[in-house]
């Protein structure tokens, strides 16, 4: 690895352990992709026709999918970051006729993917609202390291049992996206901060004040930025209009616009796009009140940023690993574009003598709303 840089890299079921030296040797490429909702990785390894890879530890079982376990931490300046914890999927191996060429790729995705393999048959949850649902579900995977952060929904909502029994009928990760669309909550799986621990957040998206040290452009000794690009799009932003009927006679439409601004998550610019589009959708008159108000909230929490962005960066350069989910700051693009910035997803690619990160951005509105970048 790169000086200052240490990669640790855990394999095996159950309790993952540091992998052997042979596998640490072999290992020509690590990939991490890292966003809102779900991550991945993929392990390339370079192996001959005797490497033990092959020969031993792939008929053994030590790479086999769905229950080998896999944790990848970065070190860097000390600092220890855990960048996947997840499970092989799939491996593949493209043997080659020129010697050293053969390669090994194993790919598989965050610890959510255990929540998708098993359905549920009629799973019913009387007179619970769906943080209680949530956690119900979420519990079950403690075992796995996995800690649940649930928020409770705005506002929460109980259905009478001789009414309606809320029942899942597919995976749990299946119905726990079903409840975040409803809600217009984020559900993710996070690793770390420790080695075998995970977050599972659902609740809204909420982006944290503190932000992740600027990305610099066009600064000349100040760059640590190789790429940066940045659009706006004048239709991303729309207007929905929630339709009701009066709570007297439940007769007469009553049209509700929805603006396209979370109220938990303000513009990071000063001068907002407006929106292009109206739409209605194609239900909301059926609902109850209390049913209105928590679709409509969802929508508003589910507004679209308009401008987006996605560059690349030298982590030795930059000074630390950049993290998705939180937010940073970019200056030197000039007035309209400089500002706070939504890190949307990141993409991790390490070889030998390489740490390179891929990301998108995005933010609403134009022209920063501080005087200054920090940090």
């Amino acid at each position: 690895m790169l000086k200052g840089i240490h990669l640790t890299l855990l394999i095996g079921p159950a309790v993952p352990l540091p992998a052997p030296q042979i596998v640490v040797e072999s290992l020509t490429a690590v990939q991490v992709n890292s966003d809102k909702e779900r991550s991945g990785f993929q392990l390339t390894f370079s192996v001959g026709k005797n490497s033990p890879l092959l020969t031993t530890m792939l008929p053994a079982g030590y790479f086999d999918p769905i229950i080998t376990r896999v944790i990848i931490v970065v070190t860097l300046g000390g600092m220890p970051n855990v960048l996947m914890d997840g499970i092989i999927t799939r491996q593949e191996l493209a043997p080659s006729n020129e010697p050293g060429q053969s390669t090994l790729t194993v790919t598989g995705e965050d610890l959510s993917v255990l929540m998708d393999i098993v359905e549920m048959p009629f799973m019913r949850y009387p007179a619970q609202p769906v943080s209680v649902r949530i956690l119900a579900i979420l519990t079950k995977y403690l075992v796995f390291g996995i800690v649940p952060i649930v928020l409770p929904e705005i506002p929460p909502e109980i259905s009478i049992p001789i009414k309606e029994i809320p029942t899942q009928t597919g995976t749990d990760l299946a119905y726990i996206r079903s409840l975040s669309y409803q809600t217009g909550y984020i559900f993710y799986v996070e690793p770390g901060p420790a080695p075998g621990v995970s977050i599972a957040y659902f609740g809204p998206d909420i982006r944290l004040p503190v932000p992740q040290p600027a990305l610099n452009v066009n600064m000349d000794a100040h760059t640590n930025v190789e790429s940066l690009s940045l659009s706006l799009d004048g239709l991303a932003k729309k207007i929905m209009v929630y339709m009701i009927y009066d709570p007297a006679t439940e007769k007469i439409p009553i049209p509700i616009p929805v603006p396209n601004l979370s109220i938990l998550r303000p513009p990071l610019g000063a001068r907002l796009t407006p929106p292009a589009k109206v739409e209605f959708p194609g239900y909301g008159s059926n609902r109850s009140p209390l049913k209105a108000a928590n679709e409509i909230l969802g929508m508003t929490f589910r507004a679209a940023d308009a401008i987006s962005g996605s560059g690349t960066l030298d982590v030795l350069r930059y000074g630390r690993v950049l993290r998705s989910r939180q937010l940073v700051g970019v200056r030197g693009v000039g007035m309209a574009y400089d500002g706070m910035y939504y890190v949307n997803s990141v993409t991790h690619n390490i070889k030998r003598g390489e740490y390179k990160q891929n990301f998108s951005l995005s933010r609403d509105g134009l022209i920063s709303l501080t005087p200054r970048v920090l940090p």
